[in-house]
Parts: structure tokens; C-alpha cells; sequence
């Protein structure tokens, strides 16, 4: 019987399970142990704020898959996974940050009892540490281990038509965050109120779309400081005759649309004005560089000419598949749009087309959310204008 209240249709788990049983299969894998949030809710509906303790699914060839976690967390499971109850197991929880036990002991113990003699583990991901590995090699000697890092992540790349509804909704609310910026934004407001102001907005949603936690905290460097990408914010004011980029996304039921955008207080200078339009006309060429049976590189070479063209040197990828995430990304870490990666573009793959430009003096990012089409460029999920922002 079907559970009420999963993200999707019961058809679609089991199309999913499929796809990575015949990775698994092609790999030599008679299990995989699956630690990543991203991969267990979009293999099993397990969705809850529990990934800073171990926990994990284990996929075999021939049964349901094991939701294993914190005993507390069961619950949390066993209303939210597709599987029947007696697939979600729990530790105690005298094993979490205890230096007695290690949950990869109780793990291993229920390993044991498949007979398997190959196991895949995502050995390079945010939630899969050097102690979890060490015990598991310890306690399951008998065991061969393999790198599986990526294995579900790239049965994901290609968008279902119900993963796509969910990321549109997205894109609403990031649509929603960036007009309440631009209203809002002026010298003298502190920072920090901006950014309540956008997680109101981010939570509120839209009409009839309701908000979930988005995988990236808000991005809003301004001047100078947008020379770093990364920083977020503070309780200083903006000031006039500083350009600052927000990177923002919208979430609904784990699936994000992101949307960056650049606002300058004041009349922006001309090296700015000029970056701008290569930027956009990059974006343009990229956007209709992302056709299905083009690469990956394609798209990056696209913009990166129009760069060059108005003597703009850029390092960094442009872009990376999106979708479903949780923190600290919300990013897929497949394919790149970069020179070197020759990922062939399919129907329904999604990606933050995203050429940031990062200067000693300012920072400005006018970025897209994108769908690749059955034919043609590529569908943006927002209608903001592509452009730098100014108020006087």
C-alpha cells in the first residue's frame, strides 16, 4: 500500500531504485551503503534534520532498502520513507559522539548478516568521515569495499516531470526573494535585516506553494568584500557607491530553482556597465549552447568566447547540476560546465548556469536556473530580467 504524503508517486521510487541497481550491478556491487541526505530522500522519501549523526540507506539487488539511522530518528523515518516499517532500523543512543562505541558498529553488525561480499560507501561525500570507514573496515574484514562517491548522484541528472513541477515552484519563491531585495535594499539598512527579510519570504512562498529550508544560506557581499564569493552577512548598513550580489534560491520539498542577481546603490561604474554586457551576452550564447546532444563544455566555451571577446578572463566552471539538496549544497557534484568536462547534455537535466565575475574591487553575478530541452536552447525557470540592478 501506498504511504500518504510522499513527495512522489510510488512508480517513481521504484524507477529510481532500478536506475541504481543496475549502477550497482555494472560496478560489481551486491550493496551500497547510501549516506548522503540528497541520495536517501530521493531513494527512499526520508526527509528530517538528522544528517549531523551517522545514519544511511543500504540498497541491496534482491530487497526493499534499509533505512538505518538514530533510534530517535526512526520515527521521523517511518513516516516519511516509501518502505514498509520493518525497513527502518535504529542505534542507540548511547553510540552517538561517544568514544566507547561508533554507530558504523551497529552498521556492521546488520551488514554482516547479508552475506555480501561487496560493498560500495560514498567515500567522498560531507557525511561519510575517516572514523566511519576505519570501523567499517575493522568490523567487516571479510567485506570488499569500493568508492561509490557519485553513483546515485548521477542516476539523478535527468529531471522526471513531477522533480521539474517542484523546482518551477522554486523558482517562484526565488523570484519572490529577489523582487522583496530590490525593494528593500537601501543605504543605511543593516544587513541582517535584509536577510530576515529574505528567509520570510523563502519560508512564507508563494500562493498556494509553501517554503522549505533552502541547502545554502544567503550570499551577500558587497563592495570590495564581493571579491570573495562565499561570505554572508552582518549587521553593517549598505552605503552608497557599492554594488552588492545576492545569491539566493528558493526551495519546495527539497528542490531548488537558485537565482542570483547584483544591485548597485548609485550609478555603477563603467568597468561594471561593461561586465554586465558580456555577461549577459554569455549567459545568451550559454543558454543556447545547452542543447540536448551538446556537452557540458559546449555551454562553458559559449560564454567564456563572449568573456574573452570584451577582455574578461574567468577561471572558475560557469554552472553544475541542481535539484534535490540539503546543506551545505545545493548542488548535485556530477557534471561541471567547464572546458574539460565533455558530459553529453540530455532532455530534463537542470543546472545553475552561473558565471560569476569576481574582481579586487566588486563582485557581480547575474545567474540563471536551467532545463534542458527535448529541442532547442535551453528553458530558464525564471523571468527576472538579466541585468545589474541600480538605485539612485
Amino acid at each position: 500500500m501506498e504511504k500518504p504524503n510522499l513527495p512522489f508517486k510510488q512508480s517513481e521510487y521504484d524507477d529510481r531504485l532500478l536506475m541504481v541497481r543496475t549502477a550497482m550491478a555494472m560496478a560489481g556491487l551486491d550493496a551500497l551503503l547510501v549516506t548522503d541526505p540528497s541520495n536517501q530522500a530521493w531513494l527512499t522519501g526520508y526527509d528530517g534534520w538528522s544528517f549531523y549523526v551517522h545514519q544511511g540507506v543500504i540498497v541491496t539487488q534482491d530487497a526493499d532498502p534499509i533505512w538505518w539511522g538514530r533510534s530517535q530518528d526512526t520515527n521521523g523515518a517511518l513516516r516519511t520513507v516509501w518502505m514498509q516499517d520493518d525497513c527502518v532500523i535504529g542505534y542507540s543512543d548511547d553510540h552517538v559522539q561517544s568514544d566507547v562505541k561508533h554507530p558504523m558498529e551497529d552498521l556492521a553488525r546488520h551488514l554482516d548478516g547479508l552475506g555480501l561480499r561487496n560493498l560500495g560507501v560514498e567515500m567522498d561525500n560531507y557525511y561519510f568521515s575517516a572514523k566511519a570507514f576505519s570501523v567499517l573496515l575493522q568490523a567487516l574484514p571479510n567485506i570488499g569495499f569500493a568508492d561509490a562517491t557519485g553513483m546515485v548522484n548521477w542516476q539523478r541528472t535527468v529531471k522526471s516531470e513531477a522533480e521539474l513541477t517542484y523546482m518551477r515552484k522554486a523558482a517562484l519563491i526565488s523570484e519572490k526573494i529577489v523582487n522583496g531585495l530590490l525593494d528593500r535594499v537601501e543605504p543605511g539598512v543593516p544587513k541582517n535585516e535584509i536577510v530576515a527579510e529574505i528567509y520570510r519570504d523563502a519560508i512564507r512562498g508563494v500562493e498556494g506553494v509553501w517554503g522549505d529550508y533552502p541547502a545554502i544560506v544567503p550570499l551577500l557581499p558587497s563592495g570590495a568584500n564581493a571579491a570573495a564569493p562565499h561570505l554572508t552577512w552582518d549587521g553593517t548598513p549598505f552605503v552608497s557607491g557599492e554594488a552588492t550580489f545576492f545569491e539566493i534560491s528558493g526551495c519546495y520539498r527539497r528542490y531548488h530553482a537558485p537565482l542570483c542577481r547584483t544591485l548597485f546603490l548609485g550609478t555603477p561604474p563603467e568597468d561594471m556597465k561593461h561586465a554586465e554586457a558580456a555577461v549577459i551576452e554569455g549567459l545568451d550564447a550559454g543558454i543556447d549552447a545547452a542543447r540536448a546532444g551538446n556537452r557540458a563544455c559546449d555551454v562553458a566555451n559559449a560564454l567564456d568566447a563572449c568573456l574573452q571577446k570584451a577582455g574578461i578572463e574567468r577561471a572558475a566552471r560557469c554552472g553544475y547540476p541542481i535539484g534535490l539538496s540539503y546543506p551545505p549544497d545545493w548542488g548535485e557534484r556530477t557534471i561541471s560546465l567547464r572546458a574539460e568536462d565533455e558530459t553529453v547534455l540530455e532532455p530534463n537535466m537542470t543546472f545553475h548556469l552561473m558565471p560569476g565575475l569576481w574582481t579586487k574591487d566588486w563582485g557581480l553575478e547575474i545567474t540563471e536556473s536551467i532545463r534542458i530541452c527535448e529541442t532547442g536552447p535551453a528553458e530558464t525557470f525564471s523571468n527576472m530580467p538579466r541585468q545589474l540592478f541600480a538605485k539612485p
